[in-house]
Formats: C-alpha cells, sequence, structure tokens
C-alpha cells in the first residue's frame, strides 16, 4: 500500500477550511480521501489509545496564532508532515497501529489490507519462499509477479554486463552465474505462480478470481515465461560463442606458430573467420552456432505466433458461421412478417369495401 498527500484544498462549507488530499494505492486499485488537519488530531489520539501506544511520529502540532486557510506556507508544512507521519505509521515494523480499526475506518481500507500489512517486513522471505506451495493470495501473487519481472530485468542487465565485459573472463563468469541464478530463481516463481492460478477456483476462497482476470494473469506469465526462455537461449548462445572463440584462438595460436616455424618468421599465419552476410543487431556477436539457435529461437516464436493467428480466424469463422445463420433465421421471420402483412392488407381491403356498401 503507497499513501501520499499530494496536495491541499480550500473549502467553503460550512466555513471556510483547509482539506488535505490523501491518495492511497492498493494492488487493485487506487483512490483519493479529503481530510481536515482536525482529524489527523482525532486519529493521532485514537491510535494512542487503541494500541496503548503512541505512534512512532506525532502529527504537525496545532497552530493557534495561525489559519492555513490564509497561511500557504503553513498548509504546506502540514501537507508535508502529515504525509511523513501517514507513511511512517504504514511503513513501520510494529503493526499494532496499522492493525486497529481507527487506521481502517480513517483511511477507508478493508479489512483484508490491515492484514497484510502487518507482514509487510517479511514479503521478501514470503516470496521467497513461496515454493512451499501454490500463491492463493491476491495481492501476494502480484506482489510476487513484481519480483519475478526484478528478477528477469537482474539477469538482463548480468548478461548485457558479461557481453561488455570483452577479454575479462573473471567479469563474464560472475555475470554469467549471476544471470543464471536469477534465471533461475524466475523460473521458480513462474511456477509457483501458474500453480496458484491453477488453484484460483478452489483454494482462494472468498477472494475467487473472474475468468478475464484469470486470463490476465495466465497471460503475464505466459510472457513471463518467454522472456526468460529468450533471456536463457541469448545467455547458452554467449557461452557457445565464448567457447568457440576460446577454442579458435587456441587453433590460430597454433597455426600460427607452425606458420612461423616454416617460414623462419615471427609473423602469424592469418586465419579466416567466418563470412559474415547482411548482420543485424542480434546476430552480430553471435558465431554460426550462435546465429542457428537465434534462427531456431525466431522460428519458434513464429510457430507461437501463427498457431496465435489460427486460433484467432478460427474464432471469427465461427462468428461468421453464427452470424450467417441469424442472418438465414432473420430472412425466415422477415418472410413470415411478409406474409403476415399481406394477409392483413387483403382484410383491411375487404372490411373497406363493407363499409362503402353500407355507406
Amino acid at each position: 500500500m503507497e499513501i501520499s498527500i499530494p496536495s491541499t484544498q480550500l473549502a467553503t462549507n460550512p466555513k471556510p477550511h483547509t482539506t488535505y488530499t490523501i491518495s492511497i494505492r492498493l494492488p487493485l486499485r487506487s483512490f483519493t480521501l479529503q481530510k481536515r488537519f482536525s482529524e489527523f488530531l482525532t486519529l493521532h489520539s485514537q491510535l494512542s489509545s487503541q494500541a496503548s501506544a503512541t505512534p512512532p511520529i506525532s502529527p504537525p502540532p496545532k497552530s493557534y496564532f495561525s489559519n492555513s486557510t490564509h497561511n500557504l506556507a503553513l498548509a504546506e508544512s502540514r501537507r508535508v508532515g502529515l504525509e511523513k507521519y501517514l507513511q511512517t505509521i504504514s511503513s513501520c515494523s510494529d503493526p499494532r497501529w496499522r492493525d486497529t480499526s481507527v487506521w481502517r475506518a480513517f483511511l477507508n481500507l478493508p479489512s483484508s489490507v490491515s492484514a497484510k500489512s502487518s507482514i509487510a517486513s517479511n514479503l521478501h522471505g514470503t516470496i521467497s519462499s513461496a515454493t512451499s506451495g501454490p500463491v492463493t493470495d491476491l495481492v501476494v501473487w502480484l506482489d510476487m509477479h513484481r519480483e519475478l519481472k526484478t528478477q528477469l530485468h537482474e539477469a538482463r542487465i548480468q548478461i548485457t554486463r558479461r557481453d561488455q565485459a570483452a577479454g575479462n573472463t573473471q567479469v563474464q563468469h560472475e555475470a554469467s552465474a549471476q544471470a543464471k541464478k536469477s534465471l533461475v530463481k524466475a523460473g521458480t516463481t513462474i511456477a509457483t505462480l501458474a500453480e496458484g492460478l491453477k488453484k484460483s477456483g478452489d483454494d482462494w476462497g472468498s477472494q475467487k478470481l473472474g475468468e478475464g482476470e484469470v486470463r490476465r494473469r495466465k497471460d503475464l506469465v505466459a510472457s513471463a515465461r518467454k522472456e526468460k526462455e529468450s533471456l536463457e537461449g541469448l545467455l547458452s548462445a554467449m557461452v557457445a560463442k565464448a567457447q568457440v572463440d576460446a577454442a579458435m584462438a587456441d587453433k590460430g595460436a597454433l597455426l600460427g606458430m607452425g606458420a612461423a616455424a616454416a617460414n623462419g618468421s615471427g609473423k602469424k599465419a592469418v586465419g579466416s573467420g567466418r563470412v559474415l552476410g547482411k548482420e543485424t543487431a542480434r546476430t552480430r556477436e553471435l558465431d554460426n552456432a550462435g546465429v542457428l539457435q537465434l534462427q531456431q529461437q525466431m522460428m519458434r516464436e513464429q510457430d507461437e505466433d501463427v498457431s496465435v493467428l489460427a486460433a484467432a480466424v478460427r474464432r471469427q469463422r465461427e462468428l461468421g458461421e453464427q452470424i450467417n445463420q441469424e442472418l438465414v433465421v432473420q430472412n425466415e421471420m422477415l418472410g413470415m412478417l411478409d406474409e403476415d402483412v399481406t394477409r392483413v392488407a387483403g382484410k383491411v381491403d375487404v372490411a373497406r369495401k363493407r363499409v362503402a356498401k353500407i355507406s
């Protein structure tokens, strides 16, 4: 939960006073509240009473000689102090003030938020040890997904670091180890998130997800899995390229020594490397094996895209067939309506003739 007080407003009802706009961001929604300075003072007093302890920080003191409606500097200093007051209580390791009904009522929070806030300081440990079972909590699932994105970002940074450390074998090995570690963590997190979505209909209780939200989260997991596999392929290609380069360097050194001995000179023979065609940013640093692996990966991605496109075409075809059936039914109904109109028109003509005879 993120709390801030970005601005103040001047209200005139029932009399001029300053209100402070509290912005609250929860994992699933965001909203704002308007509170007066006196309400913060009441909150502080009630928190001290219910928690049997004074909060770790006090709100700004009340001013008896100045009014915030006429003193903008006073209103701004109070805004900063009240924002710090709320943020300190929200991030404090001691949850006793967040667990009170006064705190929840003041910020208009659901009862489940305080329970999650009380374990906020242990969230990282919860995410790290989540392999013991699937995640069946809405907020923890989203937090784990954010942690997953952090792991993938760290792996990408380490891969870039390895690529930039050309000629420094030790740095390359360290970067590769860190990248592999982050990718392994990411794989475990992806499996945990996917398993949690499988349990979303059974073990999530009152927090049962809708079908649309389940699909959205499955798409997030699939995208993360695809990104992880791409990073793993890139890292493997870089490692393979380094091994081939090392072998070619050893071979070149041996050939150079042989040529120098045969020619009686200290010049090395110039070896031929891979003949480059039309290079791109993705293939420029890869050897033949790396390019082949990259091509295979791109072909797999294209196959997946074609499968998705084929499914969309099938859905469009089914929709077209349903529209066609509906049009056939509508045409039949229009034909019946036309017959009814013709019959009624005939009856109206007969009735008109009879009226004419009577008149």
